[in-house]
């Protein structure tokens, strides 16, 4: 299709939208999706993000009345334009999946008449049974809010009538944030500095309270041999995309040397060995919160309006089994894993069959050990990186183009629409592509799943890490029944590496394993490759039952019933509390929506 026809029909349905629109007709509005159409809105219609799918949904959504107007006329979308100038200028698309749905897609631009905001949408067009063009996915969401606009530029050193040096400068911003930060942010991983750089940008002053003795000792202190299991072009970070010369699996290592540095770079109020001493108390009258941090040698009481945890994973997931006091061997969980050279020549179970026991099984390989026995309680879902970057990472964020234009597109598409599609066999192209490391990994005994329960479809990867993760991740950031192959399914394969496959664990002996069948495995040394808790239980270890019992619903991660992340940069359901956590590709999109969330909370119009 010529790209004056593409822009023809984008610019046509785009404007007939933009009249339903301004005219307040939901109705009118709808008509504009296909049937089965979705809508995904971020902040333009609600202060929350929502998914509905169907036009009844649709229409009930846009027609709930909010300060005796429907939602469409209340927030009044105006001005809509195509938006040429970027890679999401209008293009042909072709969906995965058995339907092979093609049409157009493209960006556009808008303004929000309450509050007074900028948009940007995303459109994909599909023809219905009549040849009409009608959005099969619709994407709204808000940029800025009108005059408090997300800075790019910073006023540092003594021109223009500035009678203050940059280190002046710092100097004084970080103590007025010390003295009454408006965010505390629990975490300086790459979810809380990312969010604290948001932050700076929109002029709220946040603090971020880190455990650890130095930025990127989440990382640092790992095992020896972790990498990032995705490439480095789709998990930069914000403002400050990685060196072109860097490896593209970096090691946890110049990760995190690499954050320390950007933490300086970003100018981020940091308080590092510092840690919350009491469950933090919220008074409804103020809307503050009182807590008590532990911030090196002494205790300070800190009253910051809004309270956001970004700490990662939960805690490690360690199984009790009889006997394991009497354990003659080292018995460790993965996350404390830092030597297997001093195993040499020893036997080696790793109990687990995620991403984190993978990269342990190979560390031991490597280092010599006599024999390495992985053990796999229940099947796997198991993807090589060559396929995924293949058929999701290249696809989706080719090098050489702004990532912001990347995020914006892959978060344009519902999360429950994208489950669908690789449902209808979406997943088979990449199974095809990973078919001789199936057959090798069956063949050596390895239990093969794509499903997240028997019968209910195929989803891969990205299905299991959205479908399940609310109830624990493994160190690596996927839950524990998936693998992103980086070489263990070889070594696998080539016998290196057993597999004891099936058969749930009885209890320990002095000098290893007996499994409820009566089979034994014998062991020097046995790594608990089992997981991390929910982020709800580390939630409540920090801030109490009263806190945590109102969080709606009482689980982070995972999807909720229209198909939006559980607690994830939107309202927790307690004022002033929110979660910032997820992969690298989430905190950098999604912090601009958390800190429009804060923002408008601090004008008094949400």
């Amino acid at each position: 299709m010529a790209t004056e026809d593409l822009h023809a029909i984008s610019a046509d349905w785009l404007k007939s939208l933009e009249i339903a629109s301004s005219t307040g007709d939901a109705r009118s509005f709808v008509s504009h999706f296909v049937s089965d159409g979705w809508f995904r809105d971020l902040l333009c219609f609600s202060w929350d993000h929502r998914t509905l799918s169907g036009l009844e949904k649709i229409c009930g959504f846009l027609s709930e009345v909010v300060d005796g107007k429907s939602r469409l006329e209340h927030s009044s979308l105006r001005d809509f334009k195509i938006d040429d100038h970027t890679i999401n200028a209008p293009s042909p698309f072709k969906l995965p999946g058995s339907q092979g749905i093609e049409g157009v897609q493209g960006a556009f631009t808008f303004s929000i008449t309450n509050p007074a905001a900028l948009g940007r949408g995303f459109f994909r067009l599909a023809q219905d049974a009549n040849g009409k063009w009608k959005a099969l996915t619709l994407f709204t969401n808000m940029e800025d809010l009108v005059g408090y606009e997300e800075s790019f530029a910073d006023q540092h050193g003594l021109y223009e009538d500035r009678t203050i040096t940059w280190e002046g400068d710092v100097d004084a911003r970080f103590r007025a944030i010390e003295a009454d930060p408006i965010v505390l942010i629990v975490g300086g991983g790459q979810s809380g500095l990312m969010f604290a750089a948001r932050l700076r940008r929109l002029g709220i002053r946040a603090l971020i309270i880190e455990k650890n003795a130095r930025v990127g000792d989440c990382w640092r202190q790992r095992y020896p041999t972790l990498t990032l299991h995705t490439p480095a072009y789709q998990s930069s970070i914000l403002y400050s995309p990685y060196p072109t010369n860097f490896p593209k699996y970096i090691p946890k290592g110049k990760l995190a040397n690499f954050l320390e540095t950007y933490a300086v770079n970003q100018e981020l109020c940091i308080w590092l060995s510092s840690t919350i001493t009491s469950a933090p108390i919220y008074d409804s009258l103020s809307a503050r919160w009182t807590v008590e941090v532990q911030h090196g040698d002494k205790k300070v009481i800190l009253n910051p309006k809004h309270l956001v945890l970004a700490t990662g994973s939960g805690s490690p997931h360690i199984p009790t089994w009889n006997g394991m006091d009497g354990f003659q061997g080292a018995l460790y969980h993965s996350d404390y894993h830092k030597d297997a050279e001093q195993f040499r020549g020893k036997r080696v179970v790793v109990v687990g069959a995620g991403n984190a026991s993978g990269d342990i099984c190979q560390d031991f390989v490597a280092h010599g050990a006599a024999e390495v026995t992985l053990v796999q309680r229940s099947a796997t879902c198991v993807t090589s990186s060559a396929a995924m970057e293949k058929t999701r990472f290249r696809q989706i964020y080719p090098i050489n183009t702004p990532i912001e234009e990347l995020d914006f597109r892959s978060n344009s598409m519902p999360l429950a629409f994208s489950l669908q599609l690789i449902k209808s066999g979406g997943i088979q192209h990449v199974k095809m592509l990973d078919k001789e490391l199936h057959d090798g990994l069956r063949k050596a005994g390895f239990n093969l799943t794509w499903e997240i329960s028997p019968g209910s479809g195929e989803v891969g990867l990205e299905g299991f890490l959205f479908g399940r993760s609310g109830s624990g991740s493994s160190a690596s950031g996927f839950v524990p029944e998936t693998v992103l192959d980086i070489g263990c399914g070889k070594l696998i394969i080539e016998g290196r590496v057993k597999v004891k496959q099936g058969q749930e664990i009885s209890h320990f002996d002095k000098d290893g394993i007996t499994f409820k069948d009566g089979s034994k495995l014998l062991a020097d040394v046995v790594v608990l490759a089992t997981g991390n808790e929910p982020i709800m239980k580390t939630t409540r270890a920090l801030l109490g039952d009263e806190v945590t019992d109102r969080l709606i619903p009482p689980v982070v991660w995972g999807l909720d019933s229209e198909g939006e992340l559980n607690q994830i940069y939107r309202p927790s359901g307690h004022p002033g509390l929110w979660f910032a956590v997820g992969p690298f590709g989430a905190a950098r999109f999604f912090s601009k929506h958390l800190g429009l969330q804060i923002l408008a909370r601090e004008l008094g119009i949400a």
